[in-house]
């Protein structure tokens, strides 16, 4: 081993077995542990939906209580801090999340015309 300041300490991994190998690989994400539990997407969304129309006394029981799940008491906390602040960004969030963002639509008009000159084979608009 290197007598360096910045590999002291470090150890090679052992053949075979080593602890410090993850053999389990990454942890899994949160919505497929949530999917795992039994949660479906339509679920997911209407809570987001059923914790949006709640007024801010129930949010705060939600936040404080130890019982309710995590996506719950986090999605409370944001709208109440939001709340606090006179802010709706994550409000937006929630509902955008839960039921899709609005189509959005474009209008472009072209009020004048089109000319192209075509010289010895080339197009020049």
């Amino acid at each position: 081993m290197s007598d360096n300041n910045q590999y002291r300490g470090l150890t090679p991994f052992q053949k075979g077995f080593d602890p410090k190998r993850n053999v389990s690989g990454a942890p899994r994400k949160l919505v497929s542990a949530i999917t795992e539990l039994g949660y479906t997407n339509r679920e997911i969304s209407d809570t987001l939906m059923n914790i949006a129309a709640l007024t801010k006394k129930e949010i705060q029981a939600i936040v404080d209580n130890e019982e309710c799940s995590i996506l719950e008491r986090m999605v409370a906390k944001s709208l109440l801090r939001d709340y606090a602040k006179g802010s709706l960004w994550n409000l937006e969030t929630i509902i955008s999340r839960a039921i899709g963002k609005p189509k959005e639509t474009a209008t472009i008009t072209n009020d004048g015309r089109i000319e192209f000159i075509i010289t010895k084979g080339k197009t020049i608009l």
